[in-house]
C-alpha cells in the first residue's frame, strides 16, 4: 500500500484559503463606512463621499479641515502629499450588509490582477532582462568571479546586502523592486555555500526592517505624519535608532543561520531542495561550464546594475513609480540585447522566455490583492477600524500604545499598503493619542512597527511572491522567521514604551 507524502500547499492555495476567510468575514462583521474626504485641485474644493455614496462639496480651506477635526495642513492636499481619500473622524455609519458570494470570490483574483497590472508588467520586463543576461553567460561568469572574490569571507555578502536594502526601505520604501534581485543574488549566495533562505532573508528582511523603521519613506513616514497633522521629522530620532538596532539584530540572526548551514548543509530548512535549487540556479557553475568573464559580459552586468542605481534615484527624488521603472528596464533590456550581439529573433525569444519565468510570481501578486478587494467590497475594513478605535479609549498611555501596536499588526494583515492604511486609519486613531497624553508621532511609530512586523509573514503582502521566486514553501519560511519575528516584536514594543515615556 502506497502512501502519498503530505506537502505544504502552494502560494496560490494559501492565498485562496485567506480569500475564503475574508469573504466569510463579510457575512459575520457588520458592514460600515466612514465618510471620506478628497481634495479636488481643479476646483479647489473638498469632495466628501458619505457612507450612502452621496457626495457633497465643501470649501477647500483650512477651516473646513478644522471643522471636520482633521488636523492636517491644507497645503498637504494642495501639493499632492495626500492624494487618497481620507477618513473623517466621527462619521462611521452602518451600511447595508454586502456579503461576498461565490461569484465575487471567483472574480476577485481577476480584478486583483487588473489592479496590480503595473507591478505585473514590471516583473515581466525584469524577467525579460534577466532572460537576455542568462543567455549571454554574463551571470554565470559574474557569479564565478564574485565567488572567488568572497572566498573565505562570504559573510560580507549578508552584511552588505542587508544594510543596503534596509537603507532603501527606510528612505523610499524599497519593497516590490527587490523581486528583481532574487534571480541575480540567489546563485551568488548558493555558490558561496549558503542556502536560498539566506538570500531570501537578506533581501526580504532587509526591505521589511527598512520599511518597518522608516525614517523618510514618503509612503509611510511622510503620508502617515501628514494624515496625523504633524511633521514627519517628529519621532525621527527614535525610528532611526530603532532602524540601526533592528538591522543589527536581523543581520546577526541571518549570520547565525548561515554559519550553521556552511558548517553542516543538512541543517538547512530546505536541504531536501538542495539539488533542485542548485540545478536551477547553478547548473553551469556546478558543471564547470563557466564562460569567460569578457569585457562584453562585464559591460552587460554594469548596464543592468546601473538600472537599479537609476531606479533608486528616480523613485527617491523624481517621484517615479512602476510606469517609469518599467520603461527604464525596457530600455535596459534593449541595450543588453544590442551589447550581447544577439540577433533580433534570438533577443526577442530570450526576452520572452525570461518574462515567462516570472508568470507565477506575477499571478501571486495579483491574487494577493484580491483579498483586499473582497474586504473593501464587503464594507468591513472601516468596521474593523471603528471597533478597534472604540475599544482603546480611556486606557493609560503605556497600555494604549501597545494596544495600538497590536491593532496595526492586525490592520496590516488586511491592508498591506502603507499609504492606504495611513490615510484610512491615522485620521481616526491619531486624535485618540491626545486623550491619553501621547504625542502623535508615537502613533506613527506604532503604525509603522505594526504593519512592518506583520509583513514578515502576511500572505497578502510580498512574502509569497518572494518565496515563489525560488520555490520555497510558506511553512519553511515560517519556521525560519518566527524566532526573529519574536525578537523584533519585543524590541519594537520596548521602543514604543520608551518613546511614549519621553
Amino acid at each position: 500500500m502506497s502512501t502519498k507524502k503530505i506537502s505544504f500547499p502552494t502560494a496560490f492555495t494559501v492565498l485562496f484559503i485567506v480569500l475564503l476567510f475574508a469573504a466569510l468575514l463579510t457575512y459575520v462583521i457588520p458592514a460600515g463606512s466612514y465618510s471620506k474626504l478628497k481634495y479636488n485641485s481643479s476646483q479647489s474644493v473638498f469632495v466628501v463621499t458619505k457612507p450612502d455614496a452621496s457626495k457633497i462639496e465643501l470649501p477647500g480651506t483650512q477651516d473646513t479641515l478644522n471643522q471636520l477635526t482633521i488636523k492636517v495642513n491644507l497645503e498637504k492636499f494642495k501639493e499632492g502629499s495626500i492624494s487618497k481619500a481620507v477618513a473623517i473622524p466621527g462619521t462611521y455609519e452602518r451600511v447595508e450588509q454586502n456579503p461576498q458570494g461565490i461569484v465575487d470570490i471567483i472574480q476577485a483574483p481577476i480584478k486583483g490582477v487588473y489592479g496590480t497590472i503595473e507591478i505585473i508588467m514590471f516583473l515581466f520586463i525584469i524577467g525579460g532582462c534577466i532572460g537576455v543576461l542568462n543567455s549571454s553567460g554574463a551571470f554565470d561568469a559574474g557569479i564565478a568571479s564574485l565567488s572567488r572574490i568572497t572566498k573565505g569571507k562570504e559573510f560580507l555578502l549578508i552584511i552588505i546586502v542587508t544594510v543596503l536594502i534596509s537603507i532603501g526601505g527606510t528612505t523610499f520604501g524599497l519593497a516590490e523592486e527587490t523581486i528583481a534581485l532574487y534571480p541575480i543574488l540567489v546563485p551568488v549566495f548558493v555558490a558561496a555555500g549558503y542556502d536560498a533562505i539566506v538570500c531570501i532573508a537578506t533581501l526580504y528582511m532587509g526591505s521589511c526592517i527598512g520599511t518597518m523603521f522608516s525614517t523618510v519613506n514618503p509612503f509611510s513616514s511622510v503620508i502617515g505624519s501628514n494624515a496625523a497633522g504633524i511633521a514627519f521629522t517628529q519621532g525621527l530620532p527614535m525610528r532611526t535608532a530603532g532602524l540601526v538596532i533592528a538591522t543589527i539584530i536581523t543581520i546577526m540572526y541571518i549570520l547565525s543561520y548561515g554559519k550553521k548551514i556552511k558548517e553542516d548543509p543538512t541543517k538547512s530548512l530546505i536541504y531536501s531542495q538542495k539539488e533542485e535549487i542548485e540545478e536551477r540556479f547553478l547548473k553551469n557553475y556546478k558543471n564547470k561550464v563557466i564562460p569567460e568573464f569578457t569585457v562584453r559580459r562585464k559591460l552587460m552586468l554594469i548596464i543592468f546594475t546601473s538600472a537599479f542605481v537609476i531606479m533608486t534615484w528616480g523613485v527617491s527624488t523624481q517621484e517615479w513609480w512602476f510606469t517609469e521603472m518599467s520603461t527604464l528596464f525596457l530600455v535596459i533590456g534593449i541595450l543588453l540585447g544590442v551589447v550581447s550581439g544577439s540577433g533580433e529573433k534570438e533577443f526577442v525569444g530570450k526576452f520572452i522566455a525570461g518574462a515567462a519565468d516570472l508568470v507565477s510570481v506575477a499571478l501571486v501578486v495579483g491574487v494577493a490583492r484580491s483579498i483586499n478587494l473582497i474586504m473593501e467590497s464587503g464594507m468591513i475594513s472601516d468596521s474593523i477600524l471603528n471597533y478597534a478605535s472604540n475599544a482603546v479609549q480611556g486606557m493609560s498611555a503605556g497600555v494604549f500604545i501597545i494596544v495600538m501596536y497590536l491593532l496595526f499588526i492586525i490592520l496590516g494583515f488586511f491592508i498591506p499598503s502603507s499609504s492606504g492604511l495611513a490615510v484610512l486609519s491615522i485620521p481616526i486613531i491619531a486624535p485618540l493619542a491626545d486623550t491619553v497624553g501621547l504625542e502623535r508621532d508615537t502613533i506613527i511609530s506604532a503604525y509603522q512597527y505594526g504593519q512592518g512586523l506583520i509583513s514578515f509573514i502576511t500572505p497578502t503582502g510580498l512574502v509569497l511572491a518572494t518565496l515563489a521566486m525560488v520555490n520555497v514553501t510558506y511553512d519553511k519560511w515560517l519556521k525560519f522567521i518566527m524566532p526573529l519575528m519574536c525578537y523584533i516584536t519585543i524590541f519594537a514594543g520596548i521602543m514604543l514604551l520608551i518613546q511614549a515615556a519621553f
